[in-house]
């Protein structure tokens, strides 16, 4: 099996769990003299197979993306790590230039002379030129990872 067939079965038991859950937590309760809609003690233990599962995904993925080498050097785990820093920082530098051209206070025009001028602490243009570097390398990051993702085999 492919990482990203793995990747693809992990979102389907997380989501999978998450809908267990909230039939249990329905059906947890009922009123005195009616049948509940589901019997929560077996959606309780399909859960727990489920996490199981899961487990054992997130275990073999783990492993497979801590061994797995991509292109460039560095394992699979260092590039993930690099898109997650990435991503932090062009959101950092996308709302600082937001912030710097006055996005963030809607409505506040100045209207007389009498009021004050807000300026930019910030290099607006700049900042927006960083953050367009920024949204490149997290796409070429992403496709390494993408890429990756259905070349290595998971590990057992």
């Amino acid at each position: 099996m492919k990482l990203a067939e793995a990747l693809v079965l992990r979102a389907d038991a997380a989501r999978r769990v998450e809908q267990l859950r909230a039939r249990v937590v329905g059906s947890a309760r009922y009123q005195e003299g009616e049948e509940p809609a589901e019997d929560a003690a077996a959606l309780l233990a399909e859960t727990g197979e489920v996490l199981a599962e899961l487990e054992g995904l997130i275990r073999r993925i783990n492993r497979t993306n801590a061994q797995a080498v991509v292109e460039g050097g560095g394992t699979l785990t260092d590039a993930l790590a690099r898109r997650d820093v990435l991503r932090l920082r062009h959101a950092v530098v996308t709302s600082a230039a937001d912030a710097a051209a006055g996005r963030d206070q809607q409505g506040m025009v100045r209207k007389l002379r009498s009021e004050l001028k807000m300026v930019s602490a910030l290099p607006v243009a700049s900042l927006r030129a960083q953050a367009d570097v920024l949204a490149r390398d997290i796409r070429e990051v992403d496709v390494l990872i993408q890429r990756s993702n259905w070349e290595v085999d998971l590990l057992d």
